[in-house]
């Protein structure tokens, strides 16, 4: 019989919502108990996935690089905000990383070629059209990942801080 890996690496993906704050740093307490690494992860969704829907007159590469160029400047920002928490947890390995395509496909592959031990992520980001339109990416994550997934729900786990 076979166990699962060591943790050595936890990737998170965030979203930038109101819950990516408190779902990176229950990810970094674990990612401390465990010494792993911390890979905090976003992917900018796939246009293709829109066609159909009025898009903006705007040239698509125009832009998907002023989405990455923001996306890239959010999570640095966001990396520096969570800076004391990754200190308090004793992570020093800390690597962030904007991806682009569907967003499951990308967490799960990213966690691949990391050798991740484990994802966490939250189980509510953005609602709305995004989630009528792609269904619940932690669903797809759990389904389909080559390692555990431990999942946070974001408005029955946190604690005040």
């Amino acid at each position: 019989m076979s166990i699962i890996r060591n943790v050595d690496c936890v990737v998170t993906p965030i979203d930038f919502s109101d819950n990516s704050e408190m779902i990176a740093k229950s990810a970094a307490y674990m990612a401390g108990k465990f010494g792993a690494s911390l890979h905090l992860v976003f992917v900018v969704q796939n246009f293709e996935d829109y066609s159909g829907f009025f898009v903006p007159q705007m040239s698509m590469p125009s832009l998907e690089n002023e989405l990455l160029e923001g996306a890239m400047k959010k999570m640095e920002a966001f990396c520096e905000k969570l800076q004391p928490t990754l200190d308090e947890s004793g992570i020093s390995d800390v690597k962030s990383k904007v991806l682009t395509g569907d967003v499951a496909e990308r967490i799960i592959e990213y966690a691949a070629g990391a050798d991740a031990g484990m994802i966490i992520m939250g189980t509510h980001g953005y609602k709305g059209l995004e989630k009528i339109m792609f269904g619940s990416v932690a669903g797809k994550v759990v389904r389909a990942a080559g390692c555990p997934v431990l999942t946070i729900n974001p408005y029955k786990c946190s604690m005040k801080e």
